[in-house]
């Protein structure tokens, strides 16, 4: 059995009618690794977490997405969703009338297929939101209408404990969080990852780096990835910046 759980092939994706945005990306990740693209603004890094979720606005003009030994280049989201990767989002959507811990039963009774026992599933949603240091009424109020951008990342962390998927994409998770909110992101981050799933982090800076160690940095640069490494990397770009990987 393969160890592989990622694989992207000579990837390049575009918008339509317009310039192409990802130039041949190739990317193995393995179970039990830590993943970082990292790489300036307009670099490509939010399109690659959105082409492995197939998102339509992106179009792939060549190259192929394995996950866990299955082509899923062309599936729908919603079936890349229930395969096992869940994708936290730079700016989270609100979404009214629906509150968090419904929003959370539904998602997991998708993803499962079997109905969610009440009483664990409540047990385990409070275990993670004290872990998370969030309010316990936050359960109870609509799908992060009124939420800082803090207790919003937050919330997409305590999905990604909840929901459990193989592979975890978050991008700019630690965008405009300060330094306790990033500490208890990365727990969150620490207390998902396991031997068996993995996580690629999209970031444009090394401030959740602090607490957690990759064992793989990219840097993406134009579209492609021009250097890989490991945290000694993001060190380098934290001191220097891009100015060398660029043309």
């Amino acid at each position: 059995m393969s160890d592989t759980l990622l694989e992207i092939q000579d990837l390049n994706v575009g918008i339509a009618n317009e310039k192409e945005i990802l130039k041949g990306i190739n990317l193995k990740i393995n179970k039990g690794e830590i993943h970082v693209i990292m790489g300036p603004n307009g670099s490509g890094k939010t399109t690659t977490a959105n082409a492995i979720l197939n998102n339509p606005i992106y179009q792939k003009t060549s190259g192929k997405i394995i996950f866990d030994g299955e082509d899923i280049t062309n599936l729908k989201t919603d079936e890349i969703a229930r395969k096992g990767i869940f994708m936290s989002f730079q700016l989270p959507e609100e979404i009214p009338g629906i509150t968090v811990t419904d929003f959370l039963k539904t998602a997991k009774n998708k993803i499962t297929g079997k109905p969610v026992k009440i009483f664990e599933f409540k047990s385990e949603l409070k275990k993670y939101m004290e872990e998370l240091q969030m309010k316990p009424e936050y359960a109870n109020r609509s799908l992060n209408v009124g939420f800082s951008g803090g207790e919003k990342k937050k919330n997409e962390i305590l999905q990604l404990l909840v929901l459990n998927p193989k592979l975890a994409i978050l991008d700019e998770t630690d965008s405009g969080l300060d330094v306790d909110a990033i500490k208890t992101v990365s727990k969150g981050i620490e207390m998902f990852k396991t031997d068996e799933n993995a996580v690629l982090i999209i970031t444009h800076n090394t401030k959740i780096l602090s607490s957690l160690t990759p064992d793989y940095v990219h840097v993406l640069v134009d579209g492609k990835i021009v250097k890989t490494g490991t945290n000694e990397l993001a060190k380098e770009i934290e001191e220097n910046g891009y100015s060398k990987y660029k043309n």
